[in-house]
């Protein structure tokens, strides 16, 4: 995110500080436990304590960071089981969201899923490239919108923002970067030629695979 920070416009403000903070603990660059004083914060960031208290309320609501007594707003400690609940709700709600993504399918939709195959596949082309979890984000939030229902993209979104950061630990087992991204690609193609019980189906394996790498990098950690 960039350094010039204005309040010329307060809305974009606390959302640009909200975003901000949840981007530095969902890359880890705030570790569980690390405190997060609002006045260092809005020094850094060049703007009122305002937008960060308001950021902070909102990141403590979504389970991101907690006030602990006598230490303030802290980054929450996501343990393994949550995690692992998390994606047994993701499972229920993409299928979902790809059931209603073969029911509203159109033009647009479609030509926007041709691009982004395109795109994965020029990707994988690429014997170099390995880091595939901001093109991950970016494949969820697509199908996540194909659906055409704002509530369930919200809810999806903010579920799937709560576990990128150890979601990307199943991307260390080898070849699950690449094999992720085929599965995308094979839901994305089962969407548009209007496959729904295929589309479903696919979606469920993927995030049974997700979990799946998941459990074994902690197992592996763990030895």
């Amino acid at each position: 995110m960039g350094s010039n920070w204005s309040e010329e416009n307060l809305i974009s403000i606390r959302e640009r500080a909200y975003l901000h903070l949840k981007d530095l603990i969902l890359e880890g660059e705030l570790k569980a436990g690390d405190r997060l004083v609002e006045r260092e914060l809005a020094e850094k960031l060049k703007i009122s304590r305002t937008p960060i208290r308001e950021a902070l309320f909102r990141l403590e609501s979504q389970g991101f960071v907690k006030t602990v007594p006598r230490k303030g707003v802290i980054v929450a400690d996501i343990n393994d089981k949550e995690i692992i609940e998390v994606f047994t709700i993701l499972s229920s709600l993409e299928v979902l969201a790809a059931k209603l993504a073969v029911q509203k399918l159109d033009d647009d939709t479609k030509s926007k899923f041709e691009t982004s195959i395109k795109m994965v596949e020029d990707r994988l082309a690429e014997s170099n490239y390995e880091d595939y979890s901001d093109l991950h984000g970016k494949l969820n939030h697509l199908l996540y919108s194909s659906a055409k229902n704002s509530k369930l993209f919200e809810i999806l979104s903010g579920l799937s923002d709560y576990i990128r950061a150890f979601a990307k630990i199943g991307y260390k087992n080898q070849g699950r970067p690449e094999q992720s991204m085929k599965e995308h690609i094979e839901i994305m193609k089962a969407i548009m030629n209007k496959e729904t019980e295929m589309a479903e189906y696919l979606t469920k394996i993927h995030i049974e695979n997700s979990k799946k790498a998941y459990t074994e990098s902690i197992q592996q950690k763990n030895k």
